[in-house]
């Protein structure tokens, strides 16, 4: 979850770091808060896309910034929450595929406790997955569930446990020490992390989120914290026959 130039700058100079120590066949942002903590525009999407980031997600910011709205449309790699109505911009989820004919489905939804809301997004996976059999028409999926909730992060884990490769938590910017594989073998995590300055409140300048808290008062916006920031993610690795996941491990750079 990129928040702000500081995750931007932690994430797009740690790419080539990253190529060369985990050798990924993907690499997926979360760019729900890169355009000044809210959103993304396009320039942001191409500035990631052409470094060679694959797929870009996104979350309830995705209709912030209003230029990014008909981008939507047209960048086939963005992919905007799947159980938003079906008659808005964008899709909830894309294929990608190496040069050797592997193929990644990503998937994002969101979550409806303490959240705007929305469709069932059990529901929208399950219609989406009608079309989709991990291990025989695709090597992998990949879910972003943004969610506020741990309890709805991880009943959605259980719930698509041996039917995806993997079900990663975005939204609440705070690393979770839960990184593991389910037992019918799909990896998990209830939140992969902000990119971001941690010297910060979920990435934003600490003086505004403080005087909200001692004083109930929020006439005053919030600024992006404007620090180094550190890149906080996860790799995944997966079984090239079942699409399964053998590996996750958490990174912090």
């Amino acid at each position: 979850d990129v928040v702000a130039r500081a995750g931007r700058d932690a994430v797009l100079n740690n790419l080539n770091k990253l190529r060369e120590d985990y050798k990924p066949d993907f690499i997926i942002v979360n760019i729900e808060n890169a355009a000044h903590g809210f959103g993304a525009t396009p320039g942001i999407c191409r500035d990631f896309l052409e470094k060679g980031v694959d797929a870009l997600t996104t979350g309830n910011h995705v209709w912030q910034q209003r230029e990014l709205i008909p981008f939507l449309d047209e960048c086939k790699k963005i992919v905007r929450p799947l159980n938003y109505p079906e008659n808005l911009p964008g899709r909830g989820f894309c294929e990608l595929e190496t040069p050797n004919g592997k193929k990644l489905l990503v998937i994002q939804v969101l979550g409806r406790l303490f959240m705007e809301a929305v469709d069932c997004p059990v529901q929208a996976i399950e219609k989406l997955l009608k079309n989709y059999t991990l291990g025989r028409n695709v090597d992998a999926i990949l879910v972003d569930i943004h969610a506020e909730a741990t309890s709805e992060k991880l009943a959605l884990g259980c719930y698509l446990d041996g039917r995806v490769s993997a079900v990663a938590g975005t939204h609440t910017h705070v690393p979770t020490a839960d990184a593991k594989i389910w037992p019918q073998g799909t990896a998990y995590i209830t939140d992969v992390g902000m990119c971001g300055d941690y010297d910060s409140v979920l990435g934003f300048d600490k003086e505004e989120p403080m005087n909200r808290l001692a004083r109930k008062y929020t006439g005053n916006r919030l600024s992006p914290a404007k620090g180094t920031g550190t890149l906080c993610g996860i790799l995944v690795e997966t079984d090239d026959k079942t699409g399964l996941a053998i590996q996750i491990e958490q990174i912090k750079i």
